[in-house]
């Protein structure tokens, strides 16, 4: 009995179909590897194209002509004015964003309510509407024949044309950023540490600077930092709404405009600059959430080893 068990387990292991098979197996494998090779040779193309779509048009900025040329073209009033009006206006615009939308952005993170998808509709409309849509709407409101303009118009107040104008235009077009950024580090804080604060009386606006903010900071942050890059590049908005006055409104990407039309080095020069500044805040959020992600590990690693 055991020997035919045994010469029939044999007999199975030669069997000529098993034979014939394998060789197919094993180019199956070779043909499906092959596939996979080719899929990652192509992926891997189409990931360089897009990478250096994205880089060249800016390192082409930087070996454009010398840096010696290029700081000598930025001496000149044109670079000088428009670099303190931007810096000047991006802040005002990065303060009323954070001001007005921070309580938005808790709002619609940690509450539902009717109307919310409007909402949230219109944040995200204002960042794919056209700036130059965005500047005619915000003429037609603060404009002297406006909806608001003809009110401010009798207290003495006229926005279009002027400083005040390029911060409004600045905040339209960077809230929405800043708003959907920091909401999305507002929705990862746990209700139950917000509960439990409230339990042991402490107040809404505390827990929210001690508890909230703290936890949601990378993201407010980079919502700030995102915010602040965007008001700095806007242009369609500011031209229509309040122009191009050098000195008053003519901001870096207006200089950049206006250089175009008599010298290409003086505007690659700004365009430089402009990339510059807008790197600068960008880098300081990447490390201040380094440091913001470490310290909370740490705090993390403590409470483990206290609970042990």
């Amino acid at each position: 009995m055991t020997s035919t068990t045994t010469t029939g387990l044999g007999a199975s292991s030669e069997d000529p179909d098993v034979r014939v098979r394998r060789p197919e197996h094993r180019g199956a494998a070779r043909s499906g590897g092959g596939r996979r090779g080719a899929g990652r040779v192509l992926l891997g193309s189409v990931i360089a194209l897009l990478l250096a779509f994205l880089a060249v048009p800016m390192v082409s900025l930087l070996f454009y002509t010398d840096p010696v040329t290029l700081v000598g073209r930025l001496g000149g009033p044109l670079a000088g004015q428009a670099l303190g009006l931007s810096l000047g206006t991006t802040a005002a615009a990065l303060v009323l964003a954070v001001a007005s939308g921070t309580p938005l952005a808790y709002w619609l993170a940690k509450h539902n309510f009717p109307g919310k998808r409007v909402i949230e509709l219109g944040l995200q409309l204002t960042i794919v509407l056209p700036a130059s849509v965005a500047g005619l709407g915000l003429l037609l409101v603060f404009g002297r024949s406006g909806l608001l303009g003809a009110a401010l118009g009798y207290g003495g107040v006229q926005v279009p044309f002027t400083a005040l104008a390029v911060v409004l235009a600045q905040a339209f077009t960077a809230v929405a950023f800043y708003v959907s950024s920091a909401r999305q580090g507002f929705e990862a804080v746990d209700d139950e540490l917000i509960a439990a604060s409230r339990t042991l009386g402490v107040p809404m606006w505390r827990t929210f600077w001690r508890v909230v903010l703290p936890l949601a900071g990378p993201a407010v942050l980079t919502g700030m930092a995102l915010g602040w890059a965007r008001a700095l590049g806007e242009f369609g908005a500011t031209l229509v709404f309040a122009g191009n006055l050098p000195g008053s409104t003519q901001t870096l990407p207006l200089a950049i405009y206006v250089a175009l039309e008599s010298d290409l080095t003086t505007a690659v020069a700004v365009a430089v600059l402009l990339l510059g500044v807008a790197l600068v805040p960008l880098l300081g959020v990447q490390y201040a959430g380094y440091r913001l992600a470490g310290g909370q590990r740490r705090r993390r690693a403590s409470a483990t080893r206290v609970a042990r």
